[in-house]
């Protein structure tokens, strides 16, 4: 019986990071697979954690994996079953998801394959800005809610009232058992908090979390795709334009940007330092950008190593290694973004990134600019 864990958490409260933190505790021996859910189309965070030593992935775009993405995920898990072999299955939800729908649905695998077992049920909150999406998601509630486990994360930046005022905001949820809780070491949580949680989400819900997940929670975000493809020579992004676009936003206005972009120098992070580099030389290269909270970085990965990209909507595509074939860095464009907004934000961010030029080519190349509501 391969054991599931489900690490869910609203956009930007650092589930991936401390996914990805989690990987240096295991033994060298032990497989991790990872089933990651996200908005867009664009499959960022699992080229992080397909080459952090996690043994596969796979990703399912453009939905929700509890909702209308529920139907393939028997196939994504039988997948990873078997060309992994894993020694634990992790499923980071998107931003949106509704936990215990997704757990009465491992829950249902586990009975009819007979080959898993639902673990437990994580729920990240970042602390530092709970009070800008708290009072207007109800699925952020509901994540905090219905969950085996709350990890308290971001909470070092802020005052000891803001983190009371958070547990107070959970207490509220009217618990039926008070749910334990943890804080992060800067996205770092021991192993043995995380793994091996009582599933109690599988045991007793019923009606009543069905009917909270009546609402259409996707409807509280819309979501943007951004393409940049130069016409000519690959020179890259404007470093410049770029940053004066990612200063822009409103912690209220939009949750997370996260794209695939080349650059001919180093990008600097929010904090001002320049991104580390894959190469010596000052050559044209790869970064995935990732900001949340009006905080962004850049980090640097190799150009694609698969000529397998993300297919159709809600498409599970696997990245493992050993299986793969060099594919040249001129063979994506020069920038992909997906861009997650608050409700009724998206159209205004959309003629904003039309009209500014802010995302532009280096030195005044001519590109194509698309901009496309997705949800």
């Amino acid at each position: 019986m391969i054991p599931i864990t489900i690490i869910t958490g609203f956009l930007g409260s650092g589930k991936t990071t401390l996914i990805l933190n989690l990987i240096p505790q295991l033994p060298k021996t032990y497989k991790l697979a990872l089933l990651k859910n996200e908005f867009g189309d664009v499959a960022i965070d699992s080229q992080l954690a397909s080459s952090s030593a996690i043994s596969g992935v796979q990703e399912l775009l453009n939905g929700c994996i509890c909702c209308n993405l529920v139907g393939q995920l028997s196939d994504a898990l039988e997948t990873l079953a078997n060309e992994v072999t894993p020694d634990r299955i992790v499923i980071e939800t998107s931003g949106s998801a509704f936990p215990a729908t997704l757990a009465m649905e491992v829950n249902r695998l586990s009975q009819s394959a007979g080959k898993y077992v639902l673990d437990g049920v994580m729920s990240v909150i970042d602390v530092e800005n709970w009070k800008g999406y708290e009072d207007t998601s109800v699925t952020a509630k509901l994540q905090a809610r219905y969950t085996d486990l709350i990890v308290l994360n971001k909470w070092e930046l802020v005052t000891e009232r803001r983190v009371e005022d958070v547990e107070d905001a959970i207490f509220s949820l009217e618990l039926d058992i008070p749910t334990p809780r943890t804080k992060s070491d800067k996205g770092w949580v021991d192993k043995d908090i995380v793994f091996g949680l009582d599933a109690k989400l599988a045991k007793g819900i019923g009606a009543k979390s069905e009917h909270h997940h009546d609402h259409d929670h996707q409807s509280e975000v819309e979501v943007l795709s951004v393409t940049l493809t130069s016409a000519g020579s690959k020179t890259g992004i404007d470093v410049e334009k770029l940053r004066q676009l990612l200063e822009e936003p409103t912690k209220d206005a939009v949750y997370r940007i996260k794209g695939i972009l080349y650059f001919s120098r180093p990008p600097k992070s929010s904090d001002s330092r320049p991104a580390s580099t894959l190469e010596v030389s000052s050559g044209r290269q790869r970064y995935i950008l990732n900001w949340a909270f009006g905080r962004w970085t850049f980090t640097p990965v190799p150009h694609p190593s698969t000529t397998t990209t993300p297919l159709a909507s809600g498409t599970a595509t696997p990245i493992s290694s050993g299986q793969t074939t060099p594919m040249g860095p001129g063979e994506e464009p020069e920038l992909r973004l997906t861009l997650v907004t608050a409700k009724y934000e998206s159209n205004m961010l959309q003629k904003r990134i039309e009209s500014s030029g802010l995302i532009a080519l280096q030195d005044g190349a001519e590109g194509t600019l698309v901009v496309q509501r997705i949800l």
